[in-house]
């Protein structure tokens, strides 16, 4: 009988947990207030959310290389946009693909999962701002902002 309660148990931790890995979008677009100071989400040149440009524009940033958004268009001209640091551009050259899950990561300690990523305990993001909750349903929130 034990084992079944623990079975039963596990399971439920199991699927709570990938629940919770998933994240909420509409929970996501309520919380993105909390990113919008340092990021708009810009598509083609068209603001689909304000927000600031010191950070990286996040329309597509899932399935996109770190460090690699630099720029939007805006009707003919090329902006700048986003600062990245070297350890960002670094990742992004090393293979760090964002997903919603390290973005969820990322978001909840942004120098610890860059330090982790790139086994370098100097590596430095410019994001500093560790997200205690909400952070699954952001990344999934971003995740509807692609082509």
């Amino acid at each position: 009988m034990t084992l079944f309660k623990n079975s039963i148990l596990l399971l439920a931790f199991t699927a709570a947990h990938h629940a919770a890995a998933e994240g909420d979008a509409a929970r996501g677009e309520k919380l993105y207030n909390r990113c919008s100071s340092c990021h708009a989400i810009i598509k083609d040149g068209e603001v689909l959310i304000k927000g600031g440009i010191t950070g990286p524009n996040l329309y597509g940033v899932v399935g996109r290389a770190a460090g690699t958004e630099n720029d939007y268009l805006n009707g003919s001209e090329r902006l700048p946009i986003g600062m990245f640091t070297d350890d960002m551009i670094r990742a992004g050259e090393n293979g760090l693909v964002w997903t919603q899950e390290n973005i969820a990561a990322y978001a909840r300690d942004p120098i610890g999962f860059i330090q982790d990523f790139l086994n370098d305990d100097t590596a430095r993001p410019n994001m500093s701002v560790k997200l205690k909750t909400g952070a699954e349903d952001i990344a999934a929130y971003l995740a509807t902002f692609t082509d």
